[in-house]
């Protein structure tokens, strides 16, 4: 995969980042180093200040540079990672040239390699459960939980250089689904914005919520 992709605005970047090979290397719980990497399945589209196109009133980066959108303002093909809900990280990965903020958000993913280091990420979140294969990657925070990603770490870091790897997919997929991004409130959350990209008949696509004020959208999967 070329750097000369993410010089895109994130909304022609998304879609070409399914099936991607994205790879992570870091403490894997044993004391020891290792590697995680999914296969990307789902992403989301978020674009901001001075990117082409409509407002996005969903992005955080939508009226102004902060202490914590920075990196999305920062060079394409770097991460930009942030804390949500108090809860968990969420991966993105930053599109547009410098000065110009538009992201991928990372939403689902399969694991293809490291799992048992995966594994042991996920479950020392649920109290040493196990968790289910198709589940390892499913939603933002999860991926950033499997992958050992977190905003201290990784924020601003670029993505084709240690740790970080990401490959191109081999193939393209026969189809690709897109429609609203989950949870997001109001208009952006709406059928406005269908900037959410994903393989059909993947088991580890998130399941669809909209956001508070959004309507419902069932999406149609189209044929590349």
């Amino acid at each position: 995969m070329d750097r000369e992709l993410f010089l895109s605005p994130a909304l022609e970047v998304a879609p070409r980042l399914l099936g991607a090979a994205l790879s992570v290397t870091g403490d894997d719980g044993t004391g020891g180093i290792g590697t995680v990497t999914i296969r990307v399945t789902e992403v989301e589209a978020y674009h901001g200040v001075g990117t082409p196109g409509p407002y996005d009133p969903g992005s955080h980066s939508k009226d102004r540079r902060t202490a914590r959108n920075a990196s999305m303002f920062g060079p394409p093909g770097h991460a930009y990672v942030y804390f949500s809900y108090g809860m968990h990280f969420a991966l993105n990965l930053v599109c547009s040239p410098e000065g110009t903020a538009s992201g991928v958000l990372i939403r689902a993913g399969e694991v293809v390699a490291g799992h048992a280091i995966a594994q042991r990420r996920r479950a020392a979140k649920r109290g040493g459960a196990p968790v289910p294969e198709r589940m390892l990657a499913r939603g933002p925070g999860n991926v950033a939980a499997a992958l050992g990603i977190a905003r201290e770490t990784h924020d601003g870091l670029d993505l084709f250089a240690a740790p970080f790897a990401l490959e191109a997919p081999p193939a393209e997929p026969d189809e690709i689904a897109s429609g609203p991004r989950v949870g997001v409130a109001g208009e952006a959350g709406g059928d406005a914005f269908p900037w959410r990209f994903w393989i059909p008949g993947e088991g580890t696509v998130s399941a669809f919520r909209p956001g508070r004020g959004a309507q419902p959208f069932i999406a149609t999967p189209r044929r590349q």
